[in-house]
Parts: C-alpha cells; sequence; structure tokens
C-alpha cells in the first residue's frame, strides 16, 4: 500500500534557495570523487548525473548530493545548503596531491525545481531518471517521479533566466521530494543513517562494483550479510513532523524504532514524510512520533521497487 495524496498535480515552476552548489574542478575531479562518494564518478557522462552520499568510516551518511559534469574537469554537487560549508571543509582535507580544487559555487548558480506541465513544456523527449540535458551553460537533472508527475532540477549561471511556467510554492516541491520517496540528508539527519537506511542502494544512490570509499565496508557488509535492519517508508501524522524527529513503538516505548529524513506540509492536511524505521516495526505499526504516546505515524511502502524485489 501506498499513502494516498489528494494533490491534483504537482506542475510549475520554483527556485529552490535551501540547496547550494559545490563546485568540485581540475584535473583529478571525477577520480577523486569516486574515491570518496558511494557513486562512480569516474564512469559519469556528460548526459547522466548522479544520486551520491558522503559517509563517515562507519557508513553514515555526512552528506548526499545530485551530481553532474559541466565538462571533463568540471562537476557540480548539489546538496543541502545547510551541511555545503563543512562538506568542502571536510573533503578537502583529502585532496593531498589531487589536482582538484572544492569551492562554493552557490552564488553562481540558481538551482530550480520544474515539475508536471512546466518540465514537459521545457525537456526533450521522455529522460530516464538520473539522464541530465546539457541547454548550453544550464543543465537539467530529471529526478524521480512524485504521484507519476514528471520532475527534475534545473541547474544554470544567475546571469540566466529561468525557465517558463506556473509558479510552484516551495512547499509544493518540498511535498514533491517526499512524495518522490528519495530523502536527502539535511543538518537535522547528518549521521543518522547508513546509505541503505534510506533505500539508496534501490534509487541509485550506491554502485557495488566500484572501488573503496569511506563507509565502503560497512555499507557493503550491510548489503551482502543480511544485517541491514531498517529501510526508509512513507508516512503520514496529522501533527506537524520535522526531520530528525524520532518514532517510537507501543511494544518498546523506551527505545526509537526510526527517524524521519524528510517531511512536507501533506495537500490533505497533516504532514507527509520518508521514514528510516526498523523493517519489524513498520510490519507490526503501533507507531507514534516523538514518544510513545506522541501522534499516531502511519507508514506504508515506497513508490518504488526495492533491490531485493527487482
Amino acid at each position: 500500500m501506498i499513502i494516498q495524496s489528494m494533490h491534483t498535480k504537482f506542475n510549475g515552476v520554483v527556485r529552490l534557495g535551501h540547496l547550494g552548489v559545490i563546485r568540485v574542478d581540475g584535473t583529478d575531479a571525477a577520480s577523486f570523487l569516486h574515491g570518496q562518494l558511494t557513486q562512480d564518478f569516474s564512469a559519469l557522462g556528460l548526459s547522466e548525473a548522479r544520486l551520491a552520499a558522503y559517509c563517515s568510516a562507519q557508513g553514515r551518511m555526512l552528506a548526499s548530493f545530485y551530481g553532474l559534469k559541466r565538462s571533463q574537469t568540471e562537476v557540480l554537487l548539489i546538496c543541502s545548503g545547510d551541511l555545503l560549508t563543512q562538506t568542502v571543509q571536510r573533503l578537502s582535507r583529502f585532496v593531498l596531491r589531487a589536482k582538484v580544487k572544492l569551492t562554493d559555487a552557490s552564488t553562481d548558480f540558481n538551482v530550480v525545481g520544474l515539475a508536471g506541465d512546466a518540465l514537459e513544456a521545457f525537456a526533450n523527449g521522455n529522460q530516464a531518471t538520473w539522464s541530465k540535458q546539457d541547454r548550453g551553460d544550464a543543465s537539467l537533472v530529471f529526478l524521480y517521479p512524485a504521484d507519476g508527475v514528471r520532475r527534475a532540477l534545473w541547474l544554470a549561471p544567475v546571469t540566466q533566466a529561468m525557465p517558463a511556467g506556473a509558479c510552484l510554492s516551495a512547499d509544493d516541491w518540498a511535498l514533491s521530494e517526499v512524495r518522490s520517496g528519495v530523502a536527502m540528508i539535511s543538518a537535522a539527519t547528518a549521521e543518522a543513517f547508513v546509505p541503505q537506511m534510506l533505500n539508496y542502494e534501490s534509487v541509485g544512490g550506491v554502485n557495488f562494483k566500484k572501488g573503496c570509499y569511506p563507509g565502503q565496508e560497512v555499507i557493503a557488509r550491510s548489503q551482502f550479510r543480511g544485517t541491514l535492519k531498517r529501510r526508509a517508508f512513507a508516512a503520514h501524522c496529522e501533527a506537524a513532523v520535522r526531520a530528525g524527529d524520532e518514532v517510537f513503538q507501543d511494544a518498546d516505548p523506551q527505545q526509537p524504532c526510526g527517524m524521519v529524513a524528510q517531511a512536507a506540509v501533506a495537500a490533505n492536511g497533516g504532514f507527509d514524510a520518508i521514514v528510516s524505521l526498523q523493517i519489524a516495526a513498520a510490519q507490526v505499526g503501533g507507531l507514534h512520533l516523538g514518544s510513545a504516546a506522541g501522534p499516531a505515524l502511519t507508514v506504508a511502502a515506497v513508490p518504488y521497487p526495492l533491490l531485493a524485489d527487482i
């Protein structure tokens, strides 16, 4: 079962000021990122994008990105703006002798969300998720759909005009992110999840065939030794929900069984969310927000198959 939305349709254009842009520049840009992130950047083509995570040695996600190449020597990483500065600083420590430089390029680019008819009028063809189209200096990155509606990020220098289209509110875009089932890491959830706890292995966020990167052993062990006990689920609550909120179960009121990864105001009242939960707790139910006596939380499947089901 998937929690149903009363939203008529996600449609329009909105500037996404909560996202920041990291420029990774130099002849070793792709190979450097290949050794630091969960996805394959060495093989990244100019017509592709990547969903990727940067993890601690313990396999916990410090940040997540939409990554794309602007040229063979320049990669841009789009991430939550509240993590950008510390992420640049941390990654820069490992540059060593690599010919690469990381900088905050957020003031150089506009990141814009397009959905529905606004995207259909702008895009060429029915592009697959994580594909990229270039329009001069601008790029379209195609994301997972929300409630069957196609979505994309438009990234371009600030000197370029935004694509035309109806105005989509920031709240509606936030809801479309949640309804897509693909959560991005923010300051409220940094170091809370191994990638599989957010289903990243099932939505193109982890490459198990690439070489080593921070946390790789933990992530691989979780995948192949059957130790993964948490997954991401769709959720709804009538009370306000925020990223980082803990989830409790009636059967074990002392210990949280999960955490909210991302949340937004639902179209039909209350809040929709992506919640990382113990699989057993999600199956049993009796879930509550904040404490075992808190507001009830309803969970259901995400709107895509998990890797084990493919």
